[in-house]
């Protein structure tokens, strides 16, 4: 774990947590209004971010730059790793400590063109998701699938209050659980495998 207290890491300005960006710097404070509270505040953006840019799986970006926080942020479609870089930059830009994770998660939201592209499977390595530190917890959110996704595939949209983890969808048809522990990062791990950034807390 970083010598640094999770206050000060986990707010930092990174390639591509960039929130001092205009871009992020917009998008948070449309997200918060006038809510001062960190778990209003942490509420708010991870709506803003669940239904502001669509899921979509098949939008991964061309070149590693287009996972900065500043390029998502003016986006309408994205995957889940995207979608919580921006989650995590836009919560560390009103002012709550933040950090990216990720996890292997069975997707159940998944078209039978998308499972024939996985070979068949529904497990999606390197799912991403939020940490935010709010009243010395961590809590976790995921920000992936947007309500009316949701509504199409019949299933209610993760819903998140700031206090408890959203990040499994309220059903699993077997018992069994569709994400499994992850690791935590200060900045982004790219599809590439490639380091960018010093792992934080792992």
């Amino acid at each position: 774990m970083s010598a640094e207290s999770p206050e000060t890491t986990f707010l930092e300005v990174t390639p591509y947590l960039d929130w001092d960006q205009p871009a992020v710097q917009e998008f948070t404070a449309e997200a918060v209004g006038g809510a001062t509270d960190p778990v209003e505040k942490a509420s708010r953006i991870f709506v803003a971010v669940r239904d502001g840019i669509w899921y979509d799986p098949y939008m991964i970006p061309a070149a590693d730059g287009d996972f900065r926080a500043s390029v998502v942020a003016t986006t309408t479609r994205a995957y889940c790793v995207p979608k919580a870089v921006l989650l995590t930059a836009a919560a560390r830009a009103a002012g709550i400590p933040a950090r990216l994770g990720f996890a292997d998660v069975r997707n159940h939201l998944q078209t039978d063109t998308l499972r024939e592209k996985m070979q068949g499977s529904d497990l999606f390595p390197w799912h991403g998701y939020t940490e935010m530190l709010i009243d010395g917890r961590w809590v976790k959110a995921t920000p992936a699938f947007n309500a009316e996704l949701c509504a199409r595939f019949g299933v209610e949209p993760l819903e998140f209050d700031g206090v408890h983890d959203a990040v499994l969808h309220p059903f699993s048809g077997d018992g069994s659980e569709y994400m499994e522990v992850g690791i935590h990062f200060a900045d982004v791990i790219t599809r590439r495998g490639a380091r960018v950034c010093r792992a934080a807390d792992r």
